[in-house]
C-alpha cells in the first residue's frame, strides 16, 4: 500500500515527461484570458504544492498530533514567483525533482505514520493518508489540464 503512493507518482513522473517531450513544440506560457493560468503558471503552481506537500509529508512524521496544515495563497506564489516568465522545461525539471523527493520519502512511511492526525486549516481531521492520496489527485487533476 504504501510503496503504491511512490510507485504512483514516480509514474506521473516518467508520464508526464514523455508528454512534454512528444509536445515539446507547445506555447507553454499562451494564456486564453488574463485571468486564467497559462499551462507554465498550473505547473509552477504544482511546484509550489510539491514545496508545501513535501514540508507537510516530512513534518507530520515528527511533530505533535494533531499536525497542523496551513493553507497558502496560490495565486499569489504563481504571480510572485514569475512562472509565466520560467522557461517550461526548467519548471518541469523542478517539478519532478520535488516530486522525485516525495516519492522517496513515501517509500519509507509506514502503515502507522500514514494514520497521523492531520488538522487541516478548514479545522477538519483526517489522517496523512488522505493527505497524500489528495496531493496525487491534485497532481492528475493540473496534468491534464496541461497536457489536453
Amino acid at each position: 500500500m504504501v510503496h503504491f503512493y511512490s510507485f504512483q507518482l514516480e509514474e506521473l513522473i516518467k508520464e508526464t515527461k514523455k508528454l512534454y517531450f512528444m509536445n515539446i513544440n507547445w506555447d507553454y506560457s499562451f494564456k486564453s484570458s488574463p485571468d486564467k493560468w497559462s499551462k507554465s503558471e498550473i505547473l509552477g503552481h504544482l511546484v509550489d504544492s510539491a514545496v508545501n506537500n513535501l514540508k507537510r509529508f516530512t513534518e507530520s512524521q515528527f511533530s505533535d498530533e494533531p499536525y497542523l496544515v496551513t493553507a497558502y495563497n496560490q495565486d499569489e506564489l504563481v504571480k510572485i514567483n514569475k512562472y509565466q516568465e520560467k522557461k517550461f522545461d526548467d519548471l518541469l525539471k523542478l517539478w519532478c525533482h520535488l516530486n522525485k523527493q516525495i516519492a522517496f520519502i513515501l517509500k519509507d512511511i509506514s502503515e502507522e505514520q500514514l494514520k497521523t492526525k492531520i488538522n487541516l486549516y478548514d479545522f477538519s481531521i483526517c489522517d496523512l493518508e488522505f493527505l497524500i492520496e489528495d496531493y496525487i489527485t491534485h497532481l492528475k487533476h493540473h496534468l491534464k489540464q496541461i497536457f489536453e
